[in-house]
Parts: C-alpha cells; structure tokens; sequence
C-alpha cells in the first residue's frame, strides 16, 4: 500500500498562488537584479524633485548605537562602535601621523570601526535575503548566496536607484493618531482609505513609507522591550494586490517585520516577504523612523516628498543599512 503525500497546509498554498499571481521574475529580463526599482526612471526622478518646496529635511533612521533595538534575535545584535585613534592618543603622542617620512608634522586625528549586522537598524533587504523553494528572485539558486556572498541580487543593484518620490500613508491619523494595534493586518482597504483621506495618489515608481505608529509606543516608555519580533500590526497578504496594481518601488514600514506579528500563516513564516521580495522583487525597508515626518506631513496637509535612501554598496550584501532622508 502506498502511503499517500501528506496535503500542504492551506495557508501554504494561499502564499504559492498569491506568489505565482503578482511574480515579477522575467519582466525585466532574465538577468535582472533590481526587481521594482526599475520603475524608478528619469521621469520618477524628476517628478520627486518638483516635490521640494521649503527644503526641509527629515531623516527617517533609528541611531545606530548600542543602546538599538536589537535582542539577539537572528544572530542580531546592536552596533559595536570601536576607536582605532582617540582623543587620548593625540595628547599622549601615542599615535603620530608620520607615514610620509617619518618625520612629525604636527596633525594628529582620530579614527573607528562599526561591527555591525547588516540589518541591525533602518535598512533595505535585498533581493537575496528571501530563499524559498530552493531559489530567490528571478529563479536564483540558493546555492549563489555563500558564505562569501551573494553572486547576485545583492544590494549593490540598487545603489543608484533609491530616489524618487516618497509618499507617507499615516495610517494611525484613520484612528484618531491612535497607533495601530499589535497584531493588526494592514489591508487594501486600509492603504485606500488614508490615501482618501491625504489627498494622495500613488504612482508607479513611488516609494510608499507606512507608518504605523507601533514605534511610538517603545518611544514613549523609553524601552525596546519586544519590538524585535514581538507583536506588532503590519502589512498583511490582503494588502499586496494593491500594492501590485499600483506598482511602488519600494516599500518601508516602521515596525521590526513590516509584516504583521504573528504571521498570517502558522505554516509559513514571513509569508510576505515571500510574495514582495521573493515573487514581486520589491525592495522592502524596516524600522523606518517616521513620526518626525508624519508630524510634519499633518501640519502642512502634504504627503509627498524627494525621497532618497541609496543603500551602503557592500560587496555582496543581502541587506544594507541606511540613512533616508525626506525633503520636502
């Protein structure tokens, strides 16, 4: 007797057909490492910068410190920051700049290094950081991220592409600026109704910043307590037919995930980032600090701004940090 395959769960199977449905792989050819961010054109480009007006600046980064958000989940852990030439060095003379002639020429300086987890703050995920069924995006093996790297999709494609036009979609503002609970699933109707609401229409090649407001809540009591991988609201499955329709290039939310915590599916973890990075190609941000610019965006009834957030060009990363900024 022939013991019969065990089914897939259902909720497994609901991710492959969503996959499947919004899969991007080959749109942009068969060697194509930049996924959504091909959207980005000269005329995306142009129409972000026609958005500065008072030339305000906002940056959207967590610090990064020890003092971060990281617990060790993952293998994460906050930045290490380290002195290679202090202050102390220079008084003392124990380090002298004499690598011309050996001779001293009276300057002295200072100098450190970052050990740091490629995704320990705000940051990009690249396109290889998603494996499933044996493959990332554009039908990638696996086997091209080593322990060297990733031989493709690496974060370097999107170095000279992360400009264009930002829009916030302040999701607690629907709430009475009460954040979204721990928990809740962000849907279409969610993302449609603030639009509504700001007066916004999001265009192909647009950067979509979701604010939450779930970083408020550690903000407020001055502790990280569980935003690794605690509860959180986030993006859920019923938000991505909107977000292919509409064609963003990149996607940033201000919680650890930006997925909904708990997942959707108990069979499947990240569920999303399966179908956005893996299937769509889309580059995905996490822990962007946006309440100084939701802020700002409230007060003055605009939601849309220059957005530029180009990732660290590290050899073969699967992540970057970042530092975006929103001008306005």
């Amino acid at each position: 007797m022939v013991t019969p395959a065990p089914e897939a769960p259902p909720d497994l199977d609901l991710v492959r057909r969503l996959a499947e449905r919004f899969r991007t792989w080959g749109r942009w050819g068969a060697d194509d490492e930049r996924g959504t961010l091909n959207l980005i054109g000269p005329d995306a480009v142009r129409r972000a910068a026609a958005e500065v007006r008072e030339g305000r600046i906002h940056s959207l980064a967590l610090p990064l410190g020890a003092d971060g958000p990281q617990n060790g989940t993952l293998g994460r852990f906050n930045p290490v920051h380290l002195m290679l030439r202090d202050g102390g060095d220079a008084v003392t003379g124990a380090m002298v700049d004499d690598f011309y002639d050996g001779r001293d020429r009276h300057l002295r300086g200072t100098d450190g290094l970052v050990i740091l987890p490629l995704q320990a703050g705000t940051h990009w995920d690249a396109l290889s950081h998603v494996i499933f069924d044996g493959t990332m995006y554009n039908d990638r093996p696996a086997s091209a991220v080593s322990s060297r790297g990733a031989r493709c999709n690496a974060i370097t494609g999107a170095a000279d592409r992360v400009v264009t036009r930002g829009v916030l979609l302040d999701l607690p503002a629907l709430r009475d600026g009460r954040p979204l609970p721990p928990g809740h699933a962000v849907g279409a109707d969610d993302l449609e109704a603030c639009a509504r609401r700001q007066g916004v229409r999001v265009e192909p090649g647009d950067a979509l910043l979701i604010r939450t407001g779930h970083l408020s809540r550690y903000r407020e009591t001055g502790s990280w307590s569980d935003y690794v991988a605690g509860p959180a609201p986030g993006l859920g499955l019923a938000a991505v037919p909107w977000l292919a329709r509409h064609e963003v290039a990149a996607v940033a939310v201000d919680t650890w995930a930006a997925e909904v915590l708990p997942n959707e599916t108990p069979a499947v973890m990240q569920p999303l980032h399966i179908v956005l990075v893996w299937a769509m190609g889309l580059l995905l941000g996490e822990m962007f600090d946006l309440e100084a610019l939701a802020t700002d965006c409230a007060r003055d009834g605009r939601y849309t701004f220059l957005f530029s957030a180009p990732p660290l060009p590290f050899t073969g990363a699967v992540a970057s940090p970042v530092n975006p900024v929103a001008v306005k």
